[in-house]
Order: C-alpha cells, then sequence, then structure tokens
C-alpha cells in the first residue's frame, strides 16, 4: 500500500518535530518501521513528482517535467488561440508510451487500486482505468475543493471513466473507496496507491488554503474555518484517522503484518507546513522543496523503531514494488531508480549517489553530500552533512567542487536530451 501524502511539511508528523499534531496512526509507521531522513521527490511540486512515481523514471526522461494544464476540452472550457502556443496535446498527461506501475503489478497478479489525486492528465487516454488499475475513485487534476468536489466551480471527481457527484468530506470519501477495495481484494495480492489531497490548498474561489472539518478545527483551539494553522493540522488529522481505517480493515483480515505500507509527501510543505530543519518550501529547489517526510512498515521485513540517514528517492518506488512482486522491470526502459527495500531493512547501503532536478531556469543536484543549487534570484553550493539548512554558500571557497557539480548537471542534461522521444526539450 502506497500513501502520499500532498505539501506535507518534512516535520509535520506528530513523533518527529510538530507535538502538537494528531497523527497516532503516521506515528504507527514510524515506530513499527522505519523513518528516513534523507527521501527526496524527483520535482518539488505536484505533477512532475507524481509521474516519477508511477515510471520510475525522471521527469525529463519520461516527459511529464512541468505541472500539467486543468481546464481541457472534456470540460467544455475554450481558450483563445494564445492560450494554446504550448501544444496541449504534448503536455495533458502522462506519455502513453510510459510503462505505469500498476501495468507491472497487474501482469504479476495483483487486484490494483488508486484513490484520490492522480494528477497525471485528465483525457480518458491518460487515466487510471487505462494506464492498468483495475480501480479509480478520485480527481484527476491538480487540486479541488474539499467538500463540493470541484475544481474552481467544475466538478471533477472520478469513479473510473465516470463523473461523480456525491456530498461529503474529500477524505472521507477517499476512506470509504479505500477500504472497499481492500474488503473485496484483500484475500489476493494487492497494491493500492492512496494519493490524498490532504494538505494541499483547497482550489475554490476563496483560495482558503486546506480545509476540515469543524470536529478536526476544534482540535487545534478553533472553531472557524478562516484559521489557517488549524485547517492544516486539522486536514492531516483527518488524513490520518482515514489511514488508520485502512489499517483497521487488513488488521480485521489478519493481513496488515502481511502488507509492505510506504508512506511520504509528494513535495516539500507550503503555507502553514513546517519543513524544519531545511530551509525552503514547495516549488523551491532548497532542502525544503524536495526532501520529505517518509516512512515505512513492513513487520518481519523492516525492523521497528529504525531510522535511515540513506540518501533514498521516490525514483526507487517503482523498483522495490517491481522486485516485492516477483516481476521483471520492462525490458529496453532505462530506470532511475532501484531496489530499495534492503536499505530500509538495514541490511545494505544505498546505490544512490546523485539526484538532479530542473525547472526551467532553475536546477539543483545532490551528490553525495554536496548540493548545488542555481535559480535566478538564489542559490550556492552546500555541505549538508555540516549544513543541511543550506545557510552557508561554499561556492567561492571550493570552486573545484562547484565546477565538478555543475559538469554533473550538465552531463546529466545531455543525457535526459539524448532519452527524450517526444522531441528537443520545451521549456514550459
Amino acid at each position: 500500500m502506497l500513501i502520499v501524502s500532498d505539501d506535507q511539511g518534512y516535520a509535520d508528523l506528530g513523533c518527529c518535530g510538530r507535538p502538537e499534531l494528531k497523527s497516532p496512526n503516521l506515528d504507527r509507521i514510524v515506530a513499527e518501521g522505519v523513518r528516513a531522513t534523507d527521501f527526496y521527490v524527483s520535482w518539488p511540486a505536484c505533477t512532475p513528482s507524481r509521474g516519477s512515481i508511477l515510471t520510475g523514471r525522471y521527469p525529463q526522461r519520461n516527459g511529464l517535467y512541468d505541472m500539467i494544464r486543468n481546464d481541457v476540452a472534456d470540460f467544455g472550457v475554450t481558450f483563445e488561440p494564445e492560450e494554446y502556443a504550448i501544444t496541449p496535446e504534448a503536455i495533458l498527461g502522462l506519455d502513453t508510451q510510459e510503462t505505469v506501475i500498476a501495468e507491472v503489478m497487474k501482469k504479476a497478479g495483483y487486484a490494483t487500486g488508486v484513490v484520490g489525486k492522480w494528477d497525471s492528465g485528465q483525457l480518458t487516454r491518460y487515466r487510471p482505468r487505462q494506464r492498468g488499475f483495475d480501480f479509480f475513485y478520485g480527481f484527476t487534476n491538480t487540486g479541488i475543493d474539499y467538500f463540493t468536489h470541484e475544481r474552481y466551480g467544475w466538478p471533477s471527481m472520478w469513479r473510473d471513466n465516470d463523473k461523480v457527484k456525491e456530498s461529503g468530506y474529500a477524505t472521507d470519501l477517499f476512506e470509504r473507496e479505500g477500504v472497499r477495495f481492500l474488503e473485496e481484494h484483500h484475500d489476493e495480492p494487492f497494491f493500492l496507491y492512496m494519493p490524498f489531497n490532504a494538505p494541499h490548498g483547497a482550489s475554490n474561489f476563496d483560495k482558503a488554503g486546506p480545509q476540515a472539518k469543524p470536529e478536526h478545527l476544534k482540535m487545534y483551539g478553533s472553531e472557524e474555518p478562516g484559521t489557517p494553522q488549524a485547517r492544516y493540522l486539522g486536514s492531516i488529522t483527518a488524513m490520518d484517522e482515514s489511514i488508520g481505517e485502512l489499517f483497521a480493515t487488513l488488521e480485521k483480515y489478519d493481513e496488515l503484518d502481511n502488507t509492505l505500507v510506504i508512506f511520504f509527501s509528494d513535495n516539500g510543505g507550503a503555507g502553514r507546513a513546517s519543513n524544519a530543519p531545511l530551509h525552503g518550501k514547495k516549488a523551491t529547489m532548497w532542502e525544503g522543496g524536495v526532501r520529505v517526510v517518509f516512512a515505512a512498515r513492513w513487520p518481519g521485513k523492516i525492523p521497528a523503531g529504525t531510522v535511515t540517514h540513506e540518501f533514498l528517492t521516490s525514483l526507487e518506488v517503482f523498483p522495490t514494488l517491481v522486485k516485492l512482486a516477483g516481476a521483471e522491470l520492462p525490458q529496453g526502459v532505462k530506470y532511475d531508480g532501484f531496489d530499495m527495500l534492503p536499505v530500509l531493512a538495514g541490511q545494505a547501503k544505498s546505490e544512490r549517489e546523485q539526484m538532479v532536478w530542473e525547472r526551467r531556469n532553475t536546477r539543483a543536484l545532490r551528490y553525495r553530500n554536496w548540493k548545488w543549487v542555481e535559480a535566478p534570484d538564489y542559490g550556492g553550493l552546500f555541505d549538508l552533512s555540516a549544513d543541511i539548512g543550506e545557510k552557508h554558500d561554499l561556492s567561492a571557497e571550493k570552486p573545484d567542487v562547484l565546477r565538478m557539480m555543475q559538469k554533473r548537471f550538465w552531463d546529466w542534461k545531455a543525457e535526459m536530451q539524448a532519452a527524450e522521444p517526444r522531441g528537443p526539450f520545451r521549456d514550459f
């Protein structure tokens, strides 16, 4: 079971930096499993990060390396020609040439389901039911109102390939559908992907940030829906309670301890989140944008109460699950990760030495303990082993290291451009 939160801060667990946050089920994953302190995603915001989770490939390799449009012809929306200076077909979804993890798991005999935020394409050919998932309930764009399930007035909830309209808090509906999937498939191999929208801001005209129910607002000293901190924390607690119901369902069938549970955020926290002690937030190349909260639980395979400081990324998820399923990686495809289960189990060192990020004219690279960031208005060279907060720019003191890091980036860039099957790089 793969659980992904949305814009959750690096420090935003009750057990690990935010004691006022009520997150007993996420804390349970940490207590009964492993927490990874140096786990990164492939992009500092939603869409490309999720594309890499699904494919095990850098955004620049799978072609989904910027945000997708959220309004398409399917919704009856029309745009003036200048709105389509970038061909919408090129960026509206994860290329259908790409193999999605569910396709491999399904061939290996697993029931596959996704409940929550898809964010990898809205047109029919891009939706989960066409990408190897047996079941889908959720929304296909980047964000919705938690209560109306609309994105700026457009109904956005789907069941498989059909639009649905029903009342209820989105997290509760995702819980209901996740539990239903587990009830139906607990007695067979299953892969359930639960990408919650919490604690992402609601995509409504009020621009109110995360939304929480009154009972969760009260937990944080507020009965006013306009209280930002209570909304943020309350939305995480609601998600945590839903995770608890998923656990309870598996425990009912004595399957929880037979299930690998992986949890992390799609990118760094924004708004009211805490990314301490990291610098920066979502949408930046600082550590606070790309290093995320991570925990995994699997009794008997992963020792309880452990912490790993090994260098790991979301690119490892695909090959890890494929290996676990006893399947083979598709032939003729370059994957950018490896099976990380031995690392999570404390039985091996990470194979990863390098991770690279790029969006338009902003780029970053981590190599071992060095981190280089270059953006129009910020950047520098940092030794993460001594400066996790990226406060001390060593560019002037370490020119040889700086040149080495820059060369590594441009070598990677050349490899990505050579691998790009959809034509030359596009700067969205």
